[in-house]
C-alpha cells in the first residue's frame, strides 16, 4: 500500500513537472526571444528649474526624474523589500513559500491570483507585460523574473523597480512620488514617509496621503512594523516614525509655476528639438517672484473679483533684457490650465497709447507739443473722453497722463495709423494690427506678454527685447544641449524719445490715470488701459529693474462692474512690485535730456482737414504756452473708481482745464471705450461704443480713410 502510494505519488510529481514545463515552454514561446529581451527605455522626464536652481515642475509620462539607489536614504529601499518582499536577496527571482501563500489564499476563497509575486516579478510585469490577472500571464512574469535576476544584480533590479512603479497621481517612481506627495526630493524623504511610498504599492489611488490621508497612515504603520520586524529599523525609529506620521503638502502640482511650466514646454521644441533622454531646462523664472505674483492676482481676485464682476486676470514680469521673471496665466492653474499671459488676446484699451504717442515723437512732436482735446467726428465716428468732456489745449504729456482720447486720435491720424502700427511691431507688438483710426484707442488684440515685452525698450534705454525662459538645458548626466547667448533686437528708439517717452509716463503715476501705483523711492513709469464696455482692464508700469504687465477681465469676454486700468490692475502691480524690488538697488529710468526747438507752433495742416471734411468742430490748434516748468499739476480725479472714494484729501482734487474747456466732473477719466472702427464711406453711422464694434475696412492710406476712396 505505501509503495503504490509512493509510486502513484511520485509517477503524479513527474508528470506534475512535466505539465508545468510544457505550459513554460508554451507560454514562454509567445515572448519575444531572450536573446533579444531589453530593458525598456524609460519615457525622458523634463525637470524643470527656476533660476535659483529650485524645481518648478516635471514635465513628462513619468512625472519624474529617475534617481540612483545609492542617493536614497537606507530605509527608503528597505520599506520596499519589508513590506512587499522580505525574501528579495534570498530568492533567486520567484519565491516558492510566497507562491504556496498565495495559492492557498485562493483554495480558501481569501483571494484570487494575487499575493505571492516578488519584486522582480513585479517589475518584469511593469516593464513588459499588462496588468491582467491570468495563468498565463503569472507564468510569462516568473520566466521573465528569472530572466532579470540572471541579467542584473539585486541592487540594480530594485533600482529598476524604484524608478518604474507607479504610484497614483500621475507619478511613476519613487522620485516623482516624493515630489508630488511631499514637495521635495526622495534623496530627502523621512522614514514615515518612505513608509507611506512603499505603502502605497497596495493600491496607488485608493491610499494617495493627500487624498486618504487616514488610509495611508495606517497603511505606514504597518510596514514600519514590518520594518522592525525584519531588524531594517531599531524600535527607538519605529516609535518615532509612528509618533509622527507623514503629512502631504497641500496645493503641489497646482500652483501658478505650472503657467510657466507649460509655456517652457512650448518652447522647447524649438529650443532643442525632439527629447529622448531625461533633461534638465533652468528658466527665468524667480520662485520668489512667481509666488508673490500669484498672491498678489489670487487675493485681489478673492477680496474684490466679486464686487468689479472680474474672474480672470494674468500677470507678466520681465527684466529690461527680456527675461521673463514671474508668469501668472490665471486666477487659480487646477481650475483653468489655459495661459492667459501667453495666449489670450485681449484689447489693449489706452495701454496701446504709448505707441501712438512715440511716433507722433518721431514725427516731430514733443513731450510739450499742444493739441486740441476738444469734439472730433470722422466720417460719422465721433470717439470722447470718459467724462464725455474736455480740456481744450494741453500738452502731448498731459494728454497721455490723463488718457485724452480725442488727443491720442488727432495724433494718430497726423501720423497716419499705418506709422502707429509700425511702431508697435517694431518694439514687439506682433499680433496683427488693424491700421485704422481706432488703433490709436487699442481695438486691435494683443497678449500680455507681447504688450510688455513692448515696453521693455522704454525701460533699457531703447533697445527691442525678445522674451524669452529658457536660459540653459542639460541632459540628466550634464551634458550642455542650449545655452542662451545674450540676443537683441538692436536699438528700437532712439534715446532723446526715450527720454520724452518716460517724462511722458512718469506723469501717469505721478498726476494722472495710475496715481495708486506710485513707488516711493523709484522712478516709475507706465499706462492704464480700459476696453469697451470694461471688458479689459490693463496697466503696464515698469521701473529700471522691472517691467510688468497686469490684465484682468473674463474668459467669455463679458463686461466687468466697471472695472478699469486705474483699480484693480493698478493694485495688484503696486502690491507686486513693492516686494519684488524690496532690496534691489535703486536705479532711475533713462531719460536723458531733450529739447523743444523743433516744436510745432500749430497742429499740422491734417488736424484742418479733419474738420472741413468730417464736418467737426474745428478751431485751429493755439500757440504753444511758455516752456512750462517741470512741476506735477493738480492730480485728476480720474483714478478712483467709480464705486470707491479715495481717502487722501489731494486725490479728491480736480483738474481746472482751460478757458474753453467745460468743468471737468470728479469722476475716472481712463480710456474711452474704444468705439467702432471706421465705417466705409456713405454707410450709416457706427453702433455706440457700448453696443457693439463693427469690422474693420480694408484702407490703403489715411486719406482713403477720410474722404472715402476705394
Amino acid at each position: 500500500m505505501i509503495g503504490a502510494l509512493f509510486y502513484w505519488g511520485f509517477t503524479l510529481s513527474i508528470w506534475g513537472v512535466v505539465g508545468a514545463g510544457a505550459l513554460a515552454v508554451y507560454y514562454g514561446s509567445q515572448l519575444p526571444p531572450i536573446d533579444q529581451l531589453a530593458v525598456p527605455k524609460r519615457p525622458p522626464n523634463i525637470a524643470i528649474m527656476g533660476s535659483d536652481g529650485e524645481l518648478l515642475a516635471n514635465r513628462g509620462d513619468t512625472g519624474g526624474a529617475a534617481i540612483r539607489i545609492s542617493e536614497l536614504p537606507p530605509y527608503l529601499p528597505k520599506a520596499f523589500i519589508a513590506i512587499e518582499d522580505r525574501r528579495f536577496y534570498s530568492h533567486w527571482g520567484v519565491d516558492p513559500q510566497g507562491i504556496g501563500r498565495a495559492l492557498l489564499r485562493n483554495v480558501t476563497g481569501r483571494g484570487g491570483m494575487q499575493g505571492g509575486s516578488t519584486l522582480t516579478q513585479q517589475l518584469a510585469k511593469n516593464l513588459f507585460l499588462t496588468q491582467e490577472r491570468t495563468i498565463s500571464r503569472k507564468i510569462q512574469e516568473a520566466i521573465l523574473a528569472l530572466w532579470l535576476e540572471h541579467k542584473y544584480s539585486k541592487d540594480q533590479i530594485l533600482e529598476l523597480y524604484l524608478n518604474r512603479v507607479y504610484f497614483g497621481s500621475g507619478a511613476y517612481g519613487v522620485e516623482a512620488a516624493t515630489q508630488r506627495y511631499f514637495g521635495h526630493s526622495a534623496r530627502t524623504a523621512t522614514l514615515s514617509e518612505s513608509a507611506v511610498l512603499a505603502g502605497l504599492m497596495k493600491a496607488p489611488s485608493k491610499l494617495a496621503p493627500d487624498r486618504n490621508p487616514e488610509g495611508a497612515t495606517e497603511r505606514a504603520a504597518q510596514v514600519i512594523t514590518a520594518m522592525a520586524q525584519e531588524g531594517h529599523i531599531s524600535e527607538t525609529m519605529a516609535k518615532a516614525a509612528l509618533a509622527h506620521p507623514a503629512q502631504a503638502a497641500k496645493g503641489l502640482g497646482a500652483g501658478s509655476a505650472n503657467y510657466a511650466a507649460d509655456y517652457v514646454m512650448d518652447m522647447l521644441d524649438d529650443t532643442i528639438g525632439a527629447i529622448d533622454q531625461d533633461i534638465v531646462v533652468t528658466t527665468t523664472i524667480d520662485p520668489r517672484l512667481q509666488a508673490v505674483a500669484e498672491g498678489a492676482l489670487k487675493e485681489e481676485l478673492d477680496n474684490k473679483g466679486a464686487k468689479y464682476g472680474v474672474s480672470q486676470g494674468a500677470i507678466v514680469s520681465i527684466d529690461p533684457n527680456g527675461a521673463i521673471r514671474a508668469l501668472v496665466g490665471g486666477r487659480d492653474y487646477s481650475e483653468s490650465q489655459f495661459n492667459r499671459a501667453v495666449s489670450a488676446k485681449r484689447q489693449p484699451g489706452s495701454a496701446f497709447k504709448p505707441f501712438v504717442y512715440l511716433a507722433g515723437l518721431e514725427h516731430g512732436m514733443t513731450p510739450e507739443s499742444v493739441r486740441e482735446d476738444g469734439p472730433l467726428n470722422i466720417k460719422g465716428w465721433t470717439p470722447e473722453n470718459y467724462s464725455h468732456e474736455y480740456f481744450g489745449p494741453v500738452t502731448l504729456t498731459k494728454a497721455l497722463a490723463l488718457s485724452l482720447n480725442t488727443v491720442a486720435v488727432r495724433v494718430g491720424l497726423e501720423v497716419g495709423p499705418k506709422a502707429v502700427v509700425k511702431t508697435a511691431h517694431r518694439l514687439g507688438v506682433q499680433s496683427d494690427l488693424q491700421p485704422n483710426a481706432s488703433i490709436a484707442l487699442g481695438t486691435s488684440e494683443v497678449t500680455p506678454l507681447e504688450l510688455v515685452a513692448a515696453y521693455a525698450p522704454f525701460a533699457n534705454g531703447g533697445v527691442g527685447v525678445q522674451p524669452h525662459i529658457i536660459t540653459r538645458v542639460k541632459t540628466a548626466s550634464g551634458k550642455t544641449l542650449y545655452q542662451r547667448k545674450g540676443s537683441v533686437f538692436g536699438r528700437v528708439i532712439e534715446p532723446q524719445y526715450v527720454a520724452m517717452m518716460n517724462t511722458m509716463m512718469q506723469e501717469t503715476l505721478l498726476t494722472g490715470t495710475a496715481r495708486k501705483a506710485a513707488l516711493p523711492g523709484w522712478q516709475a513709469a507706465g499706462k492704464t488701459g480700459t476696453s469697451q464696455d470694461f471688458r479689459d482692464a490693463w496697466f503696464v508700469g515698469y521701473t529700471s529693474r522691472l517691467v510688468t504687465g497686469v490684465w484682468l477681465g473674463n474668459d467669455d469676454s463679458s463686461p466687468t462692474k466697471k472695472a478699469s486700468g486705474g483699480n484693480l490692475p493698478v493694485e495688484i502691480w503696486s502690491r507686486y512690485m513693492g516686494i519684488a524690488l524690496r532690496g534691489a538697488p535703486v536705479a532711475s529710468l533713462p531719460t536723458g535730456s531733450w529739447r523743444s526747438d523743433a516744436e510745432e507752433v500749430i497742429a499740422k495742416p491734417l488736424d484742418e482737414l479733419i474738420g472741413i471734411f468730417t464736418g467737426a468742430d474745428h478751431q485751429p490748434a493755439p500757440a504753444p504756452p511758455p516752456r512750462p516748468q517741470r512741476q506735477a499739476p493738480p492730480p485728476p480725479a480720474e483714478n478712483r473708481a467709480a464705486e470707491e472714494t479715495l481717502s487722501s484729501p489731494d486725490e479728491t482734487a480736480t483738474i481746472l482745464p482751460p478757458p474753453r474747456a467745460r468743468a471737468a466732473r470728479t469722476r475716472e477719466i481712463d480710456d474711452l471705450l474704444p468705439p467702432a472702427d471706421v465705417p466705409n464711406a456713405g454707410a450709416a453711422p457706427p453702433p455706440s461704443p457700448r453696443r457693439g464694434r463693427s469690422p474693420a475696412p480694408q484702407e490703403k492710406n489715411i486719406f482713403e480713410q477720410l474722404f472715402g476712396g476705394n
